[in-house]
């Protein structure tokens, strides 16, 4: 059986935020990374588009080898998995997998909130698609979910403006805004992988008993649990410790983004869908 690395996608850059984490985690593992840079942002398309860019971007992945592909981007896991993974796969082949970084985190959240209020910060899609409420009934039905959307915030960090005076003021905005949902929310989960990079001045704007999770770290647990538990999958994985990063848009102008996401310099190549 030939090996094969891990797919990892995400719209754009903040999948980096997650790749960073699982290859922390995982580091012996090979993986390729795609960003669809082209057609970022996915937070304000349609369910429709979103599905037709993700499956497209997963059929990349399975056409270069992948068994398992992560979707490292809510939007993405909000309105394309279920249906890719409930209708694609058995057309395509039902030995691959995909999986996405809304479970793992709904999995996890209900052990930190000790008031069962909790709060999702996203992009106006990860929203809209209710998923987070969904998810999170089923594994926690007590806990009460605030949303809010926080559509700045993505072009803040893509625009490398991320620590200017401008971002302080859109990041007290929403978090203003969450919090007068309700004054007893004591979690509060930053549903977007773009978000990390905000997390010292998101932490500023909260009270000090507020306990903020960012999903790179639960993903990354997570998926070295599900190989862990899968080994007819873990089998399939190729272990050389190598990375290929692709993007859709131009390979120099990923490259000048991705280390501020992935916390060292990449080299990309472009591809064409």
């Amino acid at each position: 059986m030939k090996q094969q690395p891990i797919g990892v996608f995400d719209s754009g850059y903040g999948g980096l935020t997650v790749l960073k984490e699982i290859t922390a985690r995982l580091p012996q593992y090979d993986y390729i990374y795609l960003g669809d840079n082209a057609r970022a942002p996915y937070g304000t398309r349609s369910f429709e588009t979103v599905y037709e860019y993700t499956l497209q971007c997963v059929k990349w992945f399975f056409s270069q080898g992948c068994s398992l592909v992560i979707l490292a981007c809510n939007t993405a896991s909000a309105k394309a998995l279920r249906s890719i993974q409930q209708n694609d796969l058995a057309k395509i082949d039902s030995s691959k997998r995909v999986l996405g970084v809304i479970r793992p985190t709904t999995e996890m959240i209900g052990r930190y909130t000790k008031t069962n209020q909790v709060g999702v910060l996203a992009t106006n899609g990860t929203v809209i698609s209710g998923s987070y409420p969904i998810e999170i009934k089923k594994f926690y039905p007590a806990v009460q979910v605030f949303q809010e959307a926080c559509p700045m915030w993505v072009p803040l960090v893509e625009n490398n403006e991320y620590n200017s005076p401008g971002a302080d003021y859109f990041i007290g905005k929403n978090i203003n805004h969450l919090l007068q949902q309700s004054d007893k929310i004591d979690t509060i989960l930053l549903a977007c992988t773009h978000y990390p990079l905000l997390m010292e001045k998101i932490k500023k704007q909260l009270p000090d008993n507020v306990t903020v999770l960012s999903q790179g770290e639960i993903v990354a647990n997570s998926l070295a649990k599900y190989l862990q538990n899968h080994l007819e999958m873990d089998v399939k994985c190729s272990k050389q410790g190598d990375i290929s990063f692709y993007t859709t848009d131009s390979a120099e102008d990923f490259d000048s983004h991705a280390a501020i996401f992935y916390g060292k310099s990449v080299k990309s190549m472009h591809l064409s869908l």
